[in-house]
């Protein structure tokens, strides 16, 4: 929810500005465009409004530079599948798949989100109850419809269809409760004329007007501005510029109608649009109908288009179109600034690399949802598992203790000869915690003390340097010095977690090598006769709510190369690091590695 409502609000803000910016443009340039080129440009609204909706893998992809990513080396979509099969191992201690996770409150920065949230549903829900009181006002209407027996009229109706050239199946009745002439129906049309009579040549105006309407969907469209008017009811801004777009369908549309008639009868059709004046001179908030009236600005507007039409040239109409393509190219481009903003600079790494095949290992994760990345060395090639998720961060939680144990190492605030450190007798919350710890013992535990001392003595200062010098995800060490790392601030991706390992060990940090072979001994986990599996496990626990999510990273060293790989899996219960870790261990035997 929270992540949802930032992203929301911002983007909101932004497609507002991009709507008030096409507002001002069609102002600007109004003479050189045609009604219909006015209407149109209200289509681009609907572009900006959509975008909170989108889904951020969908926004990634409109980056054209990763679109050689989603593809294998050979050009086609690499798919993996799983035939159920689980790898054995022989562990060298039983601690290191065992979870070891504090629950943390977060509940409290949650609660303006949350609220903010419930108020946009509970608006939306009202909205959408007065939005469904207006349809159900115009099914009466519909309900009440008699199919027209005059054969005069039946034969006008024909007639008009040609004109207009419409095939479809259009229906047309009467009705005592309509006051206007008016088109309803989503899926089967229907022109609806007032009960009584009527001029003729008022009736021929008013049919042409609704098979207009017809012809172009105006009524579908009507139905989709009703709905963004829903999901967008505090925004003014969005009422206004669909009434706009609304005034603009009707100009457009009677230049239609003017351009089928001879000019000489331009008049009679501005005099037929006054006799509908008084018919129905306030409209709904919700139109799900087009009509033939309107309110009387509206009406004004119109009249003052009838008596000043001409016929659109050649040259106007080349205009429309190129005002129109100009103005979509800039809001198809706003789209991946939009989510870039709203998403926040830190949500998710820009991640490319040449050698990348997508597989998909759905069935290892066993209803989690998660990423798998793995790095081969001799190849410098990777194998992701769900491309969205391996580029977006989340708290790394105890996988942060290898970076804490390795600055510590490297200020000498820990002795590689000496890692041992006194429990100062606090009693923990895991009775394994509560005992003296060397580095080893404190990585297969996952003891908060034995790490939360080490940063507690580095200082936050000394800290961010280290996680700017390593570029260690967002470096965003805001949460705290004892739990920064913990469902907290700091934030990193799968696809970061792999390049921190692979660069580890290749000595491509800021560690002395002496330092890293320290820690190379403490997160050795297991071996056979073909390879040696390091790795550290990490489990998310916000509120109680068990296994929010889980970690496991590592990487494997063989005879003749080394993988490097990371894991994460999130769910509503049970998904800890050592589902992570068993997700993994899977994986790996499946490709052959270990």
């Amino acid at each position: 929810m929270s992540s949802f409502v930032l992203h929301f609000a911002m983007a909101t803000f932004i497609s507002s500005v991009g709507i008030t910016f096409i507002l001002l443009v069609k102002k600007v340039f109004k003479k050189h465009l045609s009604a219909r080129g006015q209407y149109n440009l209200g289509f681009l609204y609907f572009a900006l409004l959509v975008i909170p909706f989108i889904p951020s893998s969908i926004i990634s992809s409109l980056n054209m530079r990763n679109w050689a990513n989603i593809f294998g080396r050979d050009g086609s979509i690499t798919t993996a599948y799983s035939s159920g099969g689980t790898a054995t191992v022989t562990v060298h201690s039983d601690g290191w798949l065992q979870d070891f996770a504090l629950a943390i409150d977060r509940s409290n920065p949650g609660y303006t989100p949350a609220i903010i949230g419930s108020i946009w549903i509970a608006g939306i829900i009202v909205f959408a109850i007065i939005a469904f009181i207006c349809y159900r006002k115009l099914c009466l209407i519909r309900e009440s419809v008699k199919p027209l027996k005059d054969d005069e009229l039946l034969l006008l109706f024909s007639r008009c269809k040609a004109d207009v050239g419409i095939k479809g199946n259009v229906l047309i009745g009467s009705s005592i409760i309509a006051k206007t002439p008016m088109t309803t129906g989503f899926f089967n049309p229907i022109i609806i004329l007032p009960g009584g009579k009527m001029i003729l040549s008022d009736v021929r105006y008013a049919i042409l007007h609704e098979l207009t309407h017809c012809k172009k969907r105006d009524i579908q469209v009507n139905c989709l501005m009703c709905i963004f008017q829903v999901l967008y009811w505090f925004n003014p801004l969005v009422y206004f510029a669909f009434r706009q777009m609304r005034l603009d369908r009707e100009l457009a549309c009677d230049a239609s109608v003017l351009k089928m008639l001879p000019r000489g009868h331009h008049a009679e059709y501005g005099h037929a649009l006054l006799n509908f004046v008084s018919s129905l001179s306030h409209q709904p908030a919700f139109v799900f109908a087009t009509n033939m009236g309107g309110a009387k600005p509206q009406i004004v507007s119109r009249i003052k288009h009838i008596t000043s039409y001409v016929k659109e040239t050649a040259l106007l109409r080349a205009k429309s179109i190129c005002l129109f393509m100009l103005m979509g190219v800039l809001v198809l481009c706003k789209i991946p600034i939009v989510s870039a903003l709203a998403n926040g600079d830190d949500s998710r790494v820009d991640f490319r690399a040449e050698n990348v095949m997508y597989n998909d290992f759905s069935s290892f994760f066993e209803g989690f949802d998660g990423s798998f990345v793995l790095y081969n060395v001799n190849e410098n090639a990777y194998i992701i598992h769900n491309r969205d998720i391996s580029v977006t961060r989340v708290s790394p939680n105890s996988t942060y203790k290898i970076f804490s144990a390795l600055i510590a190492l490297e200020l000498g605030i820990l002795e590689a000869d000496n890692t041992e450190r006194e429990w100062d007798g606090v009693p923990q919350p895991f009775e394994s915690w509560n005992q003296n710890h060397n580095l080893t013992s404190a990585m297969q535990s996952s003891v908060n003390w034995y790490f939360q001392d080490f940063d507690r003595l580095v200082g936050i200062e000394q800290l961010q340097l280290f996680m700017s010098q390593l570029s260690y995800g967002n470096q965003n060490l805001s949460g705290g010095i004892a739990d920064f790392w913990a469902e907290s601030s700091l934030r990193i991706s799968p696809v970061e977690q792999v390049r921190l390992l692979r660069d580890l060990y290749q000595g491509n940090t800021i560690f002395e090598a002496r330092h890293v072979y320290t820690l190379k001994d403490a997160l050795r986990l297991s071996e056979n006769d073909s390879a040696v599996l390091f790795g550290k496990t990490g489990t998310g626990l916000i509120n109680d709510a068990w296994g929010m999510n889980g970690w496991f990273v590592g990487y494997v060293e063989t005879s003749d190369n080394t993988f490097f790989f990371a894991t994460y899996i999130q769910g509503e219960s049970g998904a800890g690091g050592s589902v992570a870790a068993q997700i993994t261990l899977s994986l790996l035997g499946y490709k052959g590695i270990f």
